[in-house]
């Protein structure tokens, strides 16, 4: 019988620990990522990163606790009220830069290979950007506090298009180009 009881107590506490987990989780979820949203006091957007685990933690009594983590624009202003957590909480999904990155090739095409873009997948084949100055530039080098200069003044490129142009640019000696010429496979054939 002791066995039995040690079991059930396990069980209980593995389920207790699984619910707990799991709703730590959802509640984390909403608040990760860097997000930008537009600063009440200068209208303009910032880059901001919510305290996640003091949000989810604090959801276990009641309603979240919001905090920023970080701004682009502390640490000068850092003792600032934070009311753009008001906005966050309303969009937060929306305010995802993964999200407004997302919304900006929505429609758009390649600039090389004039592909529209479809679903953006962050993870393996990234799109990438193209500079005013024509340099290619993947998301990992773009500086967030730039993010919305850069949105208005960069093209998209698509992934296959990024590491063709990439490679072209890294090792030109090792790229032969052969335009492709309407009738020439006609001519081959007609001499062999």
């Amino acid at each position: 019988m002791n066995t039995t009881a040690y079991l059930i107590v396990a069980v209980l506490v593995v389920t207790a620990l699984y619910v707990g987990i799991r709703h730590f989780l959802r509640a984390l979820a909403p608040y990760r990522g860097t997000q930008i949203v537009d600063c009440p006091e200068t209208e303009k957007p910032v880059v901001v990163e919510v305290d996640s685990l003091h949000a989810a933690l604090t959801t276990l009594a009641g309603s979240p606790d919001l905090r920023l983590a970080s701004c682009t624009r502390w640490p000068l202003k850092s003792d600032c009220g934070q009311e753009c957590l008001a906005r966050l909480d309303v969009a937060s999904d929306d305010c995802l830069v993964r999200s407004v990155l997302a919304k900006w090739y929505t429609g758009k095409s390649c600039v090389y290979c004039g592909k529209q873009f479809g679903e953006v997948h962050w993870i393996d084949h990234k799109p990438a950007l193209q500079s005013p100055d024509g340099l290619l530039m993947e998301w990992d080098k773009v500086d967030l506090q730039s993010l919305p200069t850069v949105l208005d003044s960069h093209l998209p490129v698509c992934w296959d298009c990024y590491i063709a142009q990439s490679f072209l640019k890294e090792h030109p000696e090792l790229v032969v180009y052969r335009p492709w010429q309407h009738g020439r496979s006609d001519r081959l054939q007609r001499h062999v």
